[in-house]
């Protein structure tokens, strides 16, 4: 017996269920024209996906929701039939359902930040902003503010720079977002200049990812921003600690994961640094969150 996928798919003789047969590029297409897909890279299409299915739900890796086959991407039929059922009409209607979900929060957020704009006193700039930056942001929005939060703040500060004591110049420190949130940069979120450091948001979920991220850029000192009120200093240790451990006794690698974490920056200092600025720099932070969430979700 054949299933359809709202005229989409079909089940192959291996027993998978195909997107009609379709080259990579065309599913890729069809991908593009679904809402928040129009700026995903094909990244999410191979290992990501299958990461966070087995991350979220905690099934056999060994059994992946996405089955790659000769360029081809199958579906794993162990998550299509339940007792001998189809359940793809019911996986259409949830992630129908899901995007609906995703079209109000995020438009939400777009009239949240617009009423942002209008306000004229500083104190209640701020106190707006500080109900955006929590440990319930979502993931975009929090790498977002962080970033203008960030940006804003070492902007202000100047260090001297040149190739001798003769011809040292003033600078203030940049800072430049690499890509959209998500991107595939290799574990780098944010860059500064002239200092070159390395700045990387996350969550405190699991050290795997931090540690991940610094093999990635081959220990390169990495900032790392925390989505977490926890103390920075307990945070930083518990790295230190888990980059022991990770090192399985090898002081040399011990000594690699230790210098890979420069910094850690939580929602703590983030708040601290912002309550510090004028209504210069809040104004310029509130424009820089608007622009970069327009990026975002590709809003002319």
């Amino acid at each position: 017996m054949t299933y359809y996928l709202e005229d989409n798919f079909f089940e192959n003789k291996e027993g998978y269920l195909k997107f009609q047969g379709f080259p990579y590029s065309q599913l890729f297409e069809f991908q593009r024209t679904q809402y928040g897909g129009s700026k995903l890279q094909n990244h999410g299409f191979n290992s990501r996906a299958n990461d966070e299915f087995a991350n979220k739900t905690n099934l056999d890796v060994s059994r992946p929701l996405i089955v790659k086959n000769s360029g081809k991407y199958l579906i794993h039929p162990d998550y299509i039939y339940v007792k001998n059922k189809d359940i793809s009409k019911a996986v259409i209607d949830v992630i129908k359902a899901y995007q609906q979900i995703l079209y109000a929060k995020d438009y939400a957020f777009a009239g949240k930040l617009q009423q942002l704009q209008t306000l004229t006193d500083i104190f209640q700039k701020k106190e707006t902003l500080k109900l955006f930056l929590n440990e319930d942001s979502e993931a975009r929005i929090f790498e977002i503010i962080s970033y203008a939060i960030l940006e804003t703040h070492y902007k202000n500060q100047v260090i001297y720079f040149g190739w001798t004591l003769e011809d040292l110049q003033q600078e203030h420190l940049q800072l430049y977002k690499t890509g959209r949130t998500n991107a595939n940069d290799g574990g780098i979120d944010f860059v500064m200049r002239p200092l070159g450091r390395f700045f990387q948001v996350t969550e405190v979920d699991s050290y795997d990812k931090y540690f991940l991220d610094m093999d990635k850029v081959n220990h390169f000192p990495l900032t790392f921003v925390v989505k977490t009120t926890q103390e920075k200093e307990t945070i930083y240790q518990e790295l230190l600690d888990y980059g022991t451990k990770k090192s399985g006794g090898l002081h040399i690698l011990e000594e690699q994961y230790h210098r890979a974490v420069e910094e850690v920056i939580t929602i703590n200092e983030l708040l601290e640094w912002m309550s510090d600025l004028d209504e210069k720099d809040i104004d310029f932070l509130i424009n820089e969150i608007d622009r970069y969430f327009r990026m975002e979700m590709n809003i002319e």
